[in-house]
């Protein structure tokens, strides 16, 4: 069954290769979509996947780490600290 709904793939490929950098956007959107939540699922601070040795990360957060995707005016390399510590 998975044989022959690929085969018609390929043919109405052949048939409008029109369809080809479609198929290629929506794959590349795809895979940039799980690839974006792949990254705020391992490095946000909002994500705890271990309570019981880390059950609150972003109070380890220093004020130079980054967790955003994009800081567009923020140089979080010339922060200071100003909160304590818990």
């Amino acid at each position: 069954m998975a044989g022959t709904s690929l085969s018609r793939f390929y043919k109405q490929i052949k048939r409008h290769p029109g369809l080809i950098p479609m198929i290629g956007f929506i794959g590349l959107g795809m895979g940039s979509a799980a690839l974006y939540l792949l990254r705020l699922a391992l490095r946000s601070p909002d994500v705890c996947w271990d309570r019981k040795n880390n059950p609150e990360p972003w109070n380890r957060l220093s004020p130079n780490d980054q967790y955003k995707f994009l800081a567009v005016s923020t140089d979080y390399k010339k922060l200071k600290k100003d909160r304590p510590d818990f």
